[in-house]
């Protein structure tokens, strides 16, 4: 069963930067994948998305502050986030994009507070 490993949250203040890291199990060669948020009390929601080719697309309140990227050699998907709000604040996940999605990991917490 593949597995899927985030970490590099933490916490921030405002307008600083992390970058998130998710690790597979095995080959994401060939899958489009995706970083999720869930904030407290909310829906998980899709933050940013990256085809088997490269080709990204963003929600539209990360747009210009997330880059999503991919190193199928590592099996690895990266999230770089700048100017980080407090509105950011949730458990980041990954994982691949519908409809071949897998069991979820148990994400990353991102804090965004003074």
């Amino acid at each position: 069963q593949v597995q899927l490993v985030e970490s590099g949250g933490g916490l921030v203040q405002p307008g600083g930067s992390l970058r998130l890291s998710c690790a597979a199990s095995e080959s994401i060669n060939g899958y489009a994948m995706g970083w999720y948020r869930q904030a407290r009390g909310q829906e998980r929601e899709l933050v940013a998305h990256i085809g088997a080719l490269g080709s990204t697309v963003y929600t539209d309140s990360v747009k210009g502050r997330f880059t999503i990227s991919r190193d199928n050699a590592e099996n690895t998907v990266y999230l770089q986030m700048n100017s980080l709000k407090p509105e950011d604040t949730a458990v980041y996940y990954c994982n691949r994009r519908p409809p071949y999605l897998i069991t979820w990991g148990q994400g990353t917490q991102v804090t965004v507070s003074s």
